[in-house]
């Protein structure tokens, strides 16, 4: 409730509101010292949250935060026993939680300069506060419930409440987190700080779990605009080297060793060891299972405490698993944005997910998902798919079927077709591939070309090309022409959905022979190129996959032609006349006696 000495600060003066606020804070600043009343403390909280004028707000949450610390390098917020000391304790907490809940709100603030120095004082009293909570405890702490609160701010993005009206950034969507803001904590906290990234990972889990699609409908969205921006997850144990909370950076006391461990009889069979047995093969395994035995008596991650994981590399693993898996399932509950963002998430996925999860064939579930949407999700999740084959050793047999399936009528008219093709180049560079297979997507490419613009068909021949110049065995495809008889019939069968049992074998590459009596010049040149030998290297695709109408009119038009064409024009007759076929004067207007009724 506003005090009846602030029922008119809205139509003050910003000179007498500047004033006013650095009464109170001298005030504040007098009882500190002399353990007097902080009442005022109410008046100077409440007074920041009525003012409008942004530079006397900044002022104002400054002045606050001035007289926090205060408070809490006196040591007003530690654990007492005395009675009094905790009423006051617990006052003081109210008036901190209030104050940071119009903090959180002015993340949201339409004045920038607000929205970071909000952020700013946050994360400053999270170090603050998690140096009182250290003071009174045997370990270095963090003071999780104050860090709660601002990972709560950025996700649900609660409206600013200055001037005491909700109210938030005109240009951005509401509930949608502030580039500034974002970009700010990604570069000062979450991506140098080991301590901030671990609870920040940790806590918004369970976070993320509690909303709903209805209630917050952007919490997925925001939260993956931090997470795909997390550039410096460690690597090594050696990366846990920067922290937010100083207090934190000492590394904790090792586990004890267990008693069957100390008493390991490593040096009993040494001892009767003779010179003759001394190069014994088997010494050489026992050196590696004495290498090992170090790692096999370290603690399990779920018997470590919050202070040993913060230093341990597979629990920072550990938690950015979780939240991932947590993550990827919501960000469909949108239909809406369901596309853009399983396509954010899958841009990061194989350089900034994969290599930092305990278990990268945990997401092949919802990947799985994403290839049966097809379209761009599927194809960028198709690659992901790939890469788990690769180099995870996901074992996927349907995966080539899965890439058979995008061959449909729509891919070359797509503008992600050129994508397309670049993935799929890399996929069938494998020369172990059947031979079947292969003549399938060859097949099915210059069957959807009949009907494909230039621009798509001057990627698809040199696209089959290099395949077949790759695989000789299909070379039959393109040689097969005198072989068949008329009335001619194909065996491919184009509506098959296996790539092995489609025949294309069997069948040869008439699409292709079909396009030298193509309209366009480069696409009939280009076709061309299977009557002659295959002596000629692999085509660079990367000089057609960008090809469109507007490309391949700007090279006819900057074409050099050696030599002018003929030209041959005879002046037509008997096209204007009269109605008794007389020809018309040359002199008259002819539009106007044609438009006179």
């Amino acid at each position: 409730m506003v005090p009846p000495s602030l029922l008119g600060s809205r139509k003050r003066t910003k000179l007498q509101d500047n004033s006013y606020i650095k009464e109170l804070e001298s005030r504040l600043t007098e009882s500190i010292s002399s353990n007097t009343s902080l009442n005022s403390l109410v008046d100077l909280i409440s007074l920041a949250v009525s003012l409008d004028e942004p530079h006397s707000v900044l002022k104002a949450i400054y002045a606050c935060y001035r007289i926090f610390v205060l408070l809490i390098s006196k040591g007003s917020l530690e654990i007492s026993t005395d009675e009094q000391r905790k009423v006051i304790r617990a006052w003081i907490f109210e008036r901190l939680d209030e104050y940071v809940h119009f903090l959180c709100g002015l993340l949201q603030d339409a004045e920038s300069l607000l929205r970071t120095s909000a952020l700013d004082i946050l994360m400053s009293l999270l170090k603050h506060l998690s140096t009182s909570l250290s003071r009174s405890s045997p370990q270095p702490q963090f003071h999780v419930p104050h860090f709660k609160k601002v990972i709560g701010a950025l996700l649900t993005c609660p409206h600013s409440e200055r001037g005491g009206t909700k109210r938030s950034i005109l240009e951005a969507p509401p509930d949608k987190l502030d580039l500034e803001v974002r970009d700010q904590f990604v570069v000062k906290w979450l991506n140098v700080h080991a301590d901030v990234r671990w609870f920040f990972l940790r806590d918004a889990d369970p976070l993320l779990s509690s909303s709903s699609s209805h209630m917050n409908p952007r919490v997925p969205e925001n939260l993956l605009s931090l997470l795909e921006r997390l550039e410096s997850f460690p690597v090594a144990q050696t990366d846990l080297k920067s922290w937010w909370v100083e207090e934190l950076q000492t590394k904790p006391a090792r586990p004890k060793k267990t008693p069957a461990a100390a008493s390991e009889p490593e040096d009993l069979e040494t001892d009767n060891v003779s010179d003759a047995t001394e190069d014994d093969w088997r010494k050489f395994f026992d050196d590696v299972e004495r290498q090992k035995k170090p790692l096999e008596r370290s603690i399990r991650l779920h018997q470590m405490t919050v202070y040993q994981s913060l230093h341990s590399l597979n629990s920072h693993r550990a938690v950015f698993t979780r939240l991932w898996l947590r993550l990827l399932p919501r960000l469909s509950d949108d239909e809406r944005a369901e596309s853009a963002l399983s396509i954010r998430a899958l841009n990061v996925m194989h350089h900034g997910v994969m290599p930092h999860l305990t278990r990268a064939v945990l997401i092949m579930d919802w990947v799985g998902g994403c290839v049966d949407n097809g379209g761009v999700v599927g194809l960028l999740a198709l690659n992901t798919l790939f890469i788990l084959m690769q180099e995870y050793n996901l074992d996927y047999p349907s995966f080539y079927t899965r890439l058979y399936a995008f061959l449909d009528e729509d891919l070359l008219h797509v503008k992600y077709r050129s994508r397309f093709f670049r993935l799929a180049e890399l996929f069938l560079s494998s020369t172990h591939l059947p031979a079947t297979l292969l003549a399938s997507f060859v097949k099915r490419l210059s069957r959807l070309s009949l009907a494909a613009p230039p621009s798509s068909i001057v990627i698809a021949i040199p696209f089959v090309y290099n395949i077949l110049k790759r695989h000789p065995t299909l070379m039959c495809m393109v040689h097969r022409d005198g072989e068949v008889s008329e009335p001619f019939e194909d065996p491919f069968l184009a509506d098959e959905l296996n790539p092995n049992l489609t025949n294309a074998l069997d069948s040869s590459l008439w699409e292709l022979y079909s396009h030298k009596n193509h309209y366009h010049a480069g696409v009939s040149t280009m076709a061309r190129i299977f009557e002659e030998a295959f002596t000629k290297p692999n085509y660079p695709m990367e000089d057609f996959l960008d090809h469109t109408y507007a490309t391949l009119i700007e090279g006819e038009f900057k074409r050099h032609m050696k030599k002018d064409p003929p030209v041959e024009f005879d002046e037509p007759e008997g096209i204007f006349e009269t109605r008794d076929g007389a020809q018309l004067d040359p002199g008259r207007n002819i539009v106007e006696s044609l438009w006179t009724f």
